[in-house]
């Protein structure tokens, strides 16, 4: 039942919707119909409740200055040669820009000419963090298009219309020439540690390039398991030590030749679970198939039983009741 009262108003005066009309609510209080139709229009009476909503994403000129300038660095740029934060924001910007450009095939060849693990799946901006990386001013085996490309990320201008020896060139002039006597005192310095060791070079630089293995889920029935592939060999141990120096470049080999035992150690240890367990697949399923024949075998014999039985009490009662 509703109830409602109506006011007398006045020429002069305004409606006020709480004193206008009173309805009971469903359990027996009075409201101001004004604020039952807000709730009915704002979730039907407390049905609704609060909707979460995902927090935003942080955007560059957001991220404190460390990591600001570490992702600078990722990219290959210099936080020290800006300003202000917002230029180096801008100048992120468009580096990223920049390498979503690029061609990726000829991304992948500076990555093979300069033996970088990555994944072939990896993403643009992760192929190119690791072109950053490569110090090498060595261009042998390099294309003309992975050339481009390392020059452009090393923040010099270049197209495929320039030619080589000009890319060269201005990629030799960026280096300076204190960074290039440098380069060469540990170019000499690497060659004696070299032979110092025994290292064939030949032998190392003939080796071809493999990506590093993708993530991909094994199934334990696989009954020949596919063995990843390795992850690309180093340089020369003189190449790596003119890149980083004496104690960087053996503790980058030592590090290289650790991480290729233990990726060989896990496959061996993979491959030895993949056959345990195809192994116990196998037992499990011959296990099944005796099981399965006892239970037939001993239905037969049930049932060769049964009929057995069936016959005599066909024989007994025809005795019975004729003779």
């Amino acid at each position: 039942m509703t109830w409602e009262f109506d006011l007398p108003m006045s020429a002069g005066s305004q409606p006020n919707p709480a004193e206008m009309k009173m309805l009971p609510a469903n359990g027996g209080t009075m409201q101001p119909a004004p604020a039952r139709a807000g709730a009915a229009a704002g979730g039907g009476g407390g049905g609704g409740g609060i909707v979460p909503s995902n927090p935003p994403v942080r955007q560059l000129s957001e991220l404190p200055k460390d990591e600001l300038d570490h992702l600078a660095e990722e990219f290959g740029l210099d936080p020290r040669d800006f300003k202000t934060r917002q230029h180096l924001v801008t100048a992120l910007h468009e580096r990223r820009q920049m390498i979503a450009s690029l061609d990726r095939e000829a991304m992948l060849d500076v990555i093979k000419w300069g033996r970088r693990p990555v994944t072939i799946n990896a993403s643009k901006e992760q192929v190119a963090q690791e072109i950053v990386r490569i110090s090498s001013m060595k261009f042998d085996g390099l294309s003309h298009r992975g050339l481009v490309i390392l020059a452009r990320l090393r923040g010099i201008e270049a197209s495929l219309e320039d030619p080589v020896p000009n890319i060269v060139k201005r990629l030799r002039k960026q280096e300076g020439l204190f960074a290039r006597m440098n380069r060469k005192r540990r170019a000499v310095l690497g060659s004696m540690v070299a032979k110092m060791i025994g290292e064939d070079p030949a032998a190392a630089a003939s080796a071809d390039y493999q990506f590093l293995p993708t993530q991909q889920a094994t199934t334990p029935t696989t009954s020949s398991p596919t063995v990843a592939p390795a992850p690309p060999s180093p340089g020369t141990l003189k190449d790596d030590i003119e890149e980083s120096g004496l104690f960087g470049g053996i503790a980058g080999r030592i590090k290289k030749s650790a991480d290729a035992y233990v990726n060989q150690k896990l496959d061996e240890i993979e491959s030895r679970i993949d056959r345990k367990l195809d192994e116990i697949d196998r037992r499990l399923a011959e296990w099944r198939d005796k099981e399965i024949a006892n239970r037939i075998r001993i239905l037969k014999i049930t049932l060769w039983a049964s009929v057995v039985v069936g016959a005599i009490s066909l024989i007994y009662s025809y005795v019975k009741v004729y003779l």
